[in-house]
């Protein structure tokens, strides 16, 4: 069950009011009980903080120098590396719809290595999931990763892992519920 106690859009401050109308302009649904789900919510009770997170998260899911099919994958790496439920939910779906393979998809959840066919796939996987289990990269990942994204890519890359991670931290840290009816991807704890 989520910690999180919902609050309606006018229980919330001003500020909060704000960073809310700010989060909702830009999304195809605007939720009428004020309640936007995923991290949104939670950053909500620190709105400088939820300004900053959400303009930083644009930042790497639409203008990022990497394609967005390198960006999901890394995405998925984080959220089965913190086991984040939410995370996976709401990303798996973007992986493949950006072009991720499905056997990628399924090794990555599972903790698998996957078998790649696109060296770009290869690369930022092998970027994420060093950054994460080993908590530093090779020589070989980081030549890998250059070659692949130029070093504007790279440095993209690792500050997307460390704010996936956040965002991670933050849906575990406040047990995040999926929609009713969703099924959760990872075992729960």
């Amino acid at each position: 069950m989520t910690r999180l106690k919902k609050k309606p859009y006018e229980q919330l401050t001003p500020a909060q009011q704000a960073t809310f109308d700010e989060i909702v302009a830009n999304r195809p649904v605007k939720p009428a009980d004020g309640h936007i789900g995923g991290p949104f919510d939670i950053w909500l009770r620190s709105p400088e903080m939820g300004k900053r997170l959400v303009g930083l998260g644009g930042f790497f899911r639409f203008r990022s120098s990497v394609d967005r099919r390198y960006i999901e994958l890394a995405i998925l790496v984080t959220g089965a590396h913190w086991r984040a439920q939410f995370e996976w939910f709401a990303h798996e779906p973007m992986a493949r719809e950006a072009g991720v393979p499905d056997p990628v998809i399924a090794a990555i959840k599972t903790g698998e290595t996957p078998a790649f066919e696109d060296g770009g796939d290869a690369a930022a996987y092998n970027l994420a999931r060093q950054l994460h289990e080993n908590r530093k990269l090779s020589d070989a990942a980081f030549t890998e990763a250059v070659t692949q994204f130029g070093e504007t890519g790279v440095a993209e890359l690792i500050g997307l892992c460390g704010f996936y991670s956040l965002v991670s931290m933050t849906l575990n840290g406040f047990d995040v519920e999926l929609p009713d009816g969703a099924t959760y991807p990872f075992d729960r704890d």
